[in-house]
């Protein structure tokens, strides 16, 4: 039948009882595997009896016995179920000696010797045989002579010490690149893959003898001429053209990585599209191969450093998309401020005019090489795990996570790590912050006249962390009081730490930390007066950093205090405002009041010592430079008993 399908036969699973447990369970002896049963079935052949005619009187002896034993069972298994098998392997074996016959009598050539068949061979005539001879012997005398000339050639620039040795620039060229011969050619490698680089851009080379030197070298041997340029015009000869270097055209010219931080423009997508890779290998001009190799491996570095940051541009998840346009990335800052990130890649060896760079920012493009160098090192500097039979992989801290009982969420941030345009966003955005707090400050120490704001830097910060601490003082009473106050300049934020321990965290608006400034300099000058009026002998009556009267402050709240003289016959009432011009209020109150009559309510003399009306004092026009200054002429003043 056409549609038949094979059907497999197999016996039935039955396994002898190997044991039978107390408790009644049946342990099984397993089944034979196919070698144990084919080694079972082959141990009941015979191989004693291996003449024909004991096996026939054998069958015979059995298909009669299985005549008589028919009427009692009608199946009986055969005496001999591996005959045919039998006769199989002893046909084999006759075969095996046969061919071992033949093999023997072929090899020792005593009985029988195989000649090869005999063929009728072409008549040849004696004329093809001599040219042909001949045409071989001139193609040899060819080759010899072309050796001898190299050898020739060699020899000549040896001799010549102007001319620089193929292999000597050779060995050079091999003291700093990666070369291999592969047939023919010499090929070297400008990759960083021996430094842990992934890049699967092609950065091979290769280096070929000059031919015009060789040419050159032959025709001043033969005539006399300048070896480098074959001229009589007295040059010296050109030791460099017995190298050549051929870089392929994607890794021409000189590259690098501009970092441009700016605000938003009407042109947000601009890009110029470099179409690199099409058109001839360019040679590189003899005698600046290491330039060459450094500008091509420079290039092929950039090339990476850009495609890792278009990859992490376009995986990454940020609340402004990052835009990657042919050869430019934008990545958001701060509102109104974006980062560029373009690769600028020029095919022309001409330096004597660059392109002008005039907001080019250099720091942030070496940590973009630092950060692309410190991935290559971790690819190939993986920590020796402890012990040293751990996995590799984990970091030191990781493998200490266990003994020191480190909890689920540290696990979490040590599996944490940043990209790298992550990290020059951050970095970018802590410039900013910086350029941003040092204009604030700059602005109010040039504004505000007095106090004096003094601002320190601190010289030890890292990428994406500084600090300043900023000094408020009155010149000439600076040992009286201070102010201090430090401000640690992150990425997005300012976190600022007062002198009384209050910590106050600032967003990435430079008018909060200018607001921040003003009501120091409040502060500052109420809590100088209250030293000072202690020096001089005054009484502090009342103080009130959150005076509630008057007109409502755009910022912060008026101060005030109010001073008694040491008679107790004078007050002074100061009222500060910090508005962005820092406005001062000096009122004075007199006791005996002049203005007090006796009445028949109040007979008593004794009220007129009560402070009379308050009466605003021309702050501008009492002599002193500074605040303090002419609030210690106005105390010295009223402390007088004649005034």
């Amino acid at each position: 039948m056409s549609n038949s399908v094979n059907i497999s036969v197999e016996t039935t699973c039955e396994n002898q009882i190997r044991e039978i447990a107390y408790d009644g369970t049946e342990l099984y002896q397993p089944p034979l595997s196919l070698s144990e049963s084919l080694a079972k079935c082959a141990a009941r052949i015979d191989f004693s009896k291996t003449s024909l005619d004991e096996l026939k009187k054998e069958e015979k002896s059995a298909a009669a016995a299985e005549e008589e034993s028919k009427d009692a069972e009608q199946f009986q298994e055969n005496l001999w179920p591996w005959d045919a098998v039998r006769n199989k392997l002893k046909d084999a074996f006759t075969e095996i000696c046969v061919l071992s016959d033949v093999i023997s009598i072929a090899k020792d050539k005593r009985y029988l010797v195989l000649d090869p068949l005999l063929e009728d061979g072409d008549d040849t005539k004696p004329i093809v045989q001599v040219y042909s001879r001949k045409k071989a012997m001139s193609q040899a005398a060819q080759v010899l002579l072309g050796g001898a000339e190299r050898l020739r050639n060699a020899h000549s620039e040896q001799r010549s010490r102007n001319v620089s040795d193929f292999h000597i620039e050779l060995l050079r060229l091999r003291q700093n690149w990666r070369l291999k011969k592969v047939s023919n050619g010499i090929i070297g490698d400008l990759s960083y893959r021996t430094a842990g680089s992934k890049f699967g851009m092609s950065g091979t080379f290769e280096v070929t003898k000059s031919e015009d030197a060789m040419e050159e070298d032959a025709a001043g041997t033969t005539t006399g001429n300048n070896i480098a340029g074959g001229s009589n015009n007295g040059m010296q000869p050109k030791a460099e053209l017995a190298l050549r270097v051929i870089v392929p055209a994607e890794l021409q010219g000189v590259a690098y990585i501009k970092v441009i931080t700016q605000k938003d423009q009407e042109d947000l997508c601009t890009a110029q599209v470099n179409l690199m890779g099409h058109g001839p290998n360019i040679t590189a001009p003899a005698g600046v191969w290491q330039k060459t190799l450094e500008f091509a491996q420079n290039v092929l570095f950039c090339k990476e450093l850009f495609a890792q940051l278009a990859r992490e541009a376009i995986q990454l998840q940020a609340p402004i998309p990052h835009v990657v346009i042919g050869n430019q990335i934008r990545a958001t800052l701060l509102p109104n401020i974006q980062l560029i990130i373009s690769l600028c890649h020029s095919t022309t060896f001409d330096s004597s005019q660059p392109a002008p760079i005039n907001d080019h920012d250099h720091v942030l493009e070496h940590s973009l090489h630092q950060l692309l160098r410190e991935v290559h090192h971790k690819n190939s500097h993986h920590p020796f795990p402890h012990p040293a039979s751990a996995p590799l992989g984990p970091t030191k801290k990781r493998m200490l996570a266990g003994p020191m009982a480190a909890d689920r969420e540290t696990l979490l941030d040590m599996t944490k790590s940043q990209t790298i345009l992550e990290q020059i966003i951050a970095q970018a955005q802590h410039i900013f912050m910086r350029k941003r707090t040092q204009y604030v400050l700059d602005t109010l120490a040039r504004d505000v006249k007095d106090p004096q704001i003094v601002s320190h830097w601190n010289a030890m910060n890292s990428p994406t962390m500084s600090c300043v601490k900023i000094n408020i003082v009155t010149h000439g009473y600076d040992a009286v009081n201070r102010t201090s106050l430090v401000i640690h300049v992150k990425e997005r934020s300012l976190k600022c730490i007062c002198r009384d321990g209050r910590v106050m965290r600032l967003s990435y608006e430079p008018q909060e930390l200018r607001d921040l400034i003003l009501c120091q300099i409040n502060s500052h000058q109420i809590s100088c007066l209250l030293s000072l009026a202690r020096c001089m002998a005054w009484t502090v009556l009342s103080n009130s950093n959150h005076l509630g009267i008057g007109k409502v402050e755009p910022l912060g709240n008026a101060s005030s205090c109010l001073l008694g003289s040491p008679n107790s016959d004078r007050m002074i009432a100061v009222q500060i405002r910090c508005d962005p011009q820092i406005d001062v209020k000096v009122y004075i109150a007199r006791s005996p009041r002049q203005d007090f009559f006796p009445s028949p309510l109040v007979p008593e003399k004794f009220w007129e010592n009560l402070g009379g009306n308050f009466k605003e004092v021309r702050f501008d026009k009492i002599e002193g430079k500074s605040f303090l200054n002419k609030m210690e002429f106005l105390m010295a003043s009223l402390t007088s008993n004649t005034t």
